[in-house]
């Protein structure tokens, strides 16, 4: 059994992240074998989980991947751990748009039967904090609220009122948090700026924020609170070749068809290149991992640096990242640029979502990319952001016509036109448009995926290469 916590809050902007980061590298600090978990489709903060206790940050995303996928994954990457650290999203309460529960943090909770930590943002109240905490324990019998870690706390009167106030409501207090600048970590348009973009000053922030949880959070009622969890009695998911074995409810209503097992097939194995480096730094641990039982060895280049693709590459796969920042960089590669072309052109499998969409597009803010898809892409004031209800609009190397999936947009760009001759995706929610290219091997989007819901997509992937 492996002892955990879920780090939630009644809104962003708590410090869920610091407080998650801070805990995580404290109690791998201490010696522990710390499992990282981030809640919803978040790509940036798993980064930072992933520095604080050198595994990969995974998500638990109960919208693209199914209820039913959440306990076998957190023990997919929880295994031979001493303890997870699972950070929320939003406020606890707070899921996929009209959609109840689904995919908030207390819906995941309650299916890994794990307590959670509610951290306050202490700084404008004292005495209201402990209805706003009592609201919180008491909306939803079956989320277990451990305790509370107070944040942005100004002074020691100001610890004092609110302890005094939470003495009433049966919420022990775990911890207590003074503003600190030196574990802040600069946002952009999108959060977070993400760890492969700041590596030393990631470092010293996730150092400093182990070192305000050491400080200011009881340690071992914390760790005994994550012992208190009870057994899970779930099988951990693997990854399957096939794109089977995906357990009852797991898939999200997803319905492609798996295709055939390239492992099983004699010869080489194909190899798969994926995009990585800065300014590609989105990805789910589980593609990969997805890929490699399906068949294909995968190699990671960076675009800002490599000229050419990686030796015998035969299918490449650029996923989600911020391309729009390093622009004159990416343009500035044009080796590699005409090898991505030239791939595109050859019909090899090539899967790009969102800053894969943009580099695959003739320009981007003005500069050359890869010129494989006849659309411009800029920067744009509006955000783009929520679930999304996915069909496959015609067969591709990912799906075929008609397959259901579920993903997630989330970007400030805009690519013109949204959707070439042949669409990728037909999506459903919020409003009913189509979005996309497939042309030849290329499936290009604006849409996010977590193929542990849907692993007959990498599975397809990986035959289209071989």
């Amino acid at each position: 059994m492996v002892a955990r916590l879920v780090i939630a809050a009644p809104s962003s902007g708590a410090g869920k992240t610091t407080v998650a980061t801070g805990l995580m590298a404290a109690f791998a600090g201490r010696g522990l074998a710390v499992s990282p978990h981030k809640v919803g489709p978040d790509y940036i903060d798993p980064g930072y989980h992933a520095l604080a206790t050198g595994r990969p940050g995974r998500n638990l995303d109960a919208y693209m991947c199914g209820t039913g996928l959440i306990a076998p994954l957190f023990e997919h990457g929880a295994r031979g751990c001493d303890l997870a650290v699972v950070e929320g999203v939003m406020g606890l309460y707070d899921g996929a748009a009209d959609q109840g529960e689904l995919a908030s943090t207390a819906q995941v909770s309650k299916l890994l039967k794990a307590p959670v930590v509610l951290v306050v943002d202490a700084s404008s109240q004292s005495r209201s904090v402990a209805a706003l905490v009592h609201g919180f324990a008491s909306w939803d019998p079956e989320v277990r609220i451990g305790g509370v870690i107070l944040n942005k706390v100004a002074t020691d009167r100001h610890e004092h009122l609110l302890r005094e106030a939470l003495g009433e409501s049966g919420v022990p207090v775990l911890g207590v948090l003074r503003r600190a600048p030196a574990v802040a970590t600069p946002s952009r348009h999108l959060g977070l700026v993400p760890v492969a973009e700041r590596q030393a000053a990631a470092v010293a922030a996730v150092a400093a924020q182990a070192e305000q949880v050491l400080a200011g959070c009881d340690m071992e009622a914390l760790l005994a609170l994550a012992r208190s969890a009870p057994e899970l009695h779930a099988e951990p998911w693997v990854p399957h070749g096939s794109g089977a074995g995906v357990p009852q409810g797991g898939a999200g209503g997803h319905s492609a068809a798996p295709g055939p097992r390239t492992a099983d097939r004699p010869g080489r194995r194909p190899v798969v290149a994926v995009a990585g480096g800065a300014a590609f730094t989105f990805s789910y641990a589980e593609h990969t991992e997805l890929l490699r039982a399906a068949g294909a060895d995968v190699v990671t280049f960076d675009p800002l640096r490599d000229e050419t693709l990686p030796e015998g590459t035969s299918g490449l796969v650029i996923g989600g990242g911020f391309p729009e920042m390093y622009g004159e960089q990416l343009s500035a590669n044009e080796p590699l640029r005409k090898a991505v072309a030239e791939l595109a052109r050859s019909g090899a499998p090539v899967a790009a979502e969102c800053a894969g969409l943009l580099y695959l597009a003739r320009s981007l803010d003005g500069h050359p990319m890869c010129g494989v898809l006849d659309a411009d892409a800029r920067m744009s004031e509006r955000l783009t952001l929520g679930y999304r209800d996915a069909v496959a609009v015609s067969d591709s190397v990912l799906a075929p016509a008609g397959a259901r999936m579920r993903g997630h947009e989330f970007h400030r760009t805009v690519v013109e036109p949204g959707a070439g001759a042949t669409a990728a995706w037909g999506l459903r929610q919020p409003e009913r448009r189509v979005e996309g290219f497939v042309q030849g091997g290329v499936h290009a989007s604006y849409v996010h995926t977590h193929w542990a819901g849907a692993p007959e997509a990498a599975a397809r992937f990986v035959e289209h290469c071989a």
